[in-house]
């Protein structure tokens, strides 16, 4: 039975204006398929998969039924000294449907644990290595990598970020964001679908004669990217930039690090954005999609190199000694573990990657066919199984008309995104042709009625 007496004396709700939300709030109670059911009766269609999480659709029973399953056998266990047998699955899973040599699997709970659990990792490893004087991370302007202070620090969205400066870690820099539509040779990248944009100059030359430079590569320890930008509002990287980034850090012994909590799990159509971009990183972050959003649950997926480094490092130690100190409560929690194989023996079952990738120009279609040319629409832009429309500012209120399209959209019983002045869908890979024309046409009346 829901429960519908809502009290706002209590809840603080997360990246939300609380203020706005006791005057209108918006309570789901139920969830099926491709659809919410709000505390109010209504059906509204989850178009942003609950932020980029239930890829398999809601309410899943294989999922569910190896839940309750887990629960009546092993509920809990420490992860510290001892682990579970649904720990070690989910590793070999994870670890198999990576690429290249990506075979090391550390648990967590979120996104923002892994963001931080990799930058720790980096710099265990070059210390492992007696290059501990690495110590400096690179990240890119607008990219999100969580909440945590190192996810802060190597993260370049301004408003996540200042104010808590005092607080984010030192030695950090940051690479020019991949999206400049108001340069006069990148005013066609304003409109992209289904293609990599093509820059007329090298953006990573920045990197290479300024930052690598002013630092000295020789203490950069990692670089950390979202192989598209998903939380900045899924901006796509030009053609060949993770190649070349991947061949500068080979070139100065960097690690690099792909946060992939977005993109992992089907959202391009492939198991990572790593085989969309056919670049194999060092580190893979990871979360959202592993479990269907069922549970949380995050990992880092490490290369054969940085254990084996890790672990000779220690070859001499005594055999009581840890090599890595670090870990959560939770990490490889055996309900979330079940949740994780059943989700990905799900995906692998109904073949959803390949749907996804089916599906992301159906949507892409629509929403350029739709919506380019509407008032106020100054961008669109679609990759893999998603899209953002980008709406001109109102003068002095950044993110107002795309909040005032996005709260119409919920009311007419379409869940979209909006992140800054975008607005994104990012469905269910189950998502119907009719859900997508539903959706797109519903945020395009939307985008209307806010001229």
């Amino acid at each position: 039975m829901a429960y519908n007496d809502f009290r706002m004396d209590n809840q603080w709700l997360p990246f939300t204006p609380n203020r706005s939300f006791a005057q209108d709030p918006r309570v789901f109670v139920a969830a099926e398929g491709m659809h919410f059911t709000t505390h109010d009766g209504r059906q509204v269609i989850d178009g942003i998969s609950s932020l980029w999480c239930v890829g398999a659709g809601h309410n899943r029973k294989p999922i569910n039924e190896a839940i309750k399953a887990q629960l009546d056998t092993l509920d809990y266990a420490t992860a510290f000294n001892a682990s579970n047998d649904k720990a070690f699955r989910a590793a070999e899973m994870i670890a198999a449907m990576a690429p290249g040599d990506l075979n090391k699997v550390l648990f967590c709970n979120s996104g923002s644990e892994a963001a931080d659990t990799s930058l720790k990792v980096a710099l265990a490893y070059h210390r492992a290595r007696g290059e501990g004087h690495r110590n400096i991370f690179i990240g890119r302007e607008r990219g999100y990598h969580g909440v945590n202070f190192g996810g802060m620090s190597v993260g370049g969205i301004p408003a996540n970020r200042k104010v808590y400066g005092a607080a984010l870690l030192p030695r950090v820099d940051h690479m020019r964001f991949i999206h400049d539509p108001l340069h006069p040779e990148h005013a066609g990248h304003a409109y992209i679908h289904n293609q990599q944009p093509v820059w007329n100059e090298d953006i990573l030359l920045e990197l290479e004669n300024r930052i690598l430079p002013l630092h000295d590569p020789s203490n950069v320890a990692a670089v950390i990217v979202e192989p598209v930008a998903g939380s900045a509002g899924w901006y796509i990287p030009p053609q060949g930039y993770l190649k070349r980034l991947r061949e500068i850090c080979d070139k100065h012994g960097i690690l690099l690090i792909f946060d992939e909590v977005i993109t992992g799990f089907g959202r391009l159509g492939t198991a990572f954005g790593a085989d969309f971009y056919g670049v194999v990183p060092d580190m893979i972050n990871f979360a959202k999609c592993v479990t269907n959003g069922v549970i949380p649950m995050g990992g880092v997926i490490c290369s054969d190199r940085i254990y084996d480094a890790m672990m000779g490092a220690h070859g001499s130690a005594p055999g009581h000694a840890i090599e890595f100190f670090h870990g959560y409560t939770y990490s490889g929690h055996p309900v979330a573990c079940a949740a994780a194989i059943a989700t990905l023996e799900l995906f692998q079952r109904e073949n959803l990657f390949a749907r996804a990738g089916e599906m992301g120009p159906v949507l892409g279609d629509a929403a350029h066919s739709l919506i380019k040319g509407l008032p106020n629409v100054i961008g669109i832009r679609s990759l893999g199984l998603a899209v953002a429309v980008e709406l001109a500012p109102v003068a002095g209120l950044p993110g107002k008309r795309a909040y005032d399209v996005f709260l119409d959209c919920f009311h007419k019983g379409v869940l979209v995104r909006n992140a800054g002045d975008n607005l994104v869908f990012a469905p269910p890979y189950i998502v119907e042709k009719s859900h997508i024309e539903t959706m797109v046409g519903t945020l395009a009346d939307a985008i209307r009625r806010a001229a």
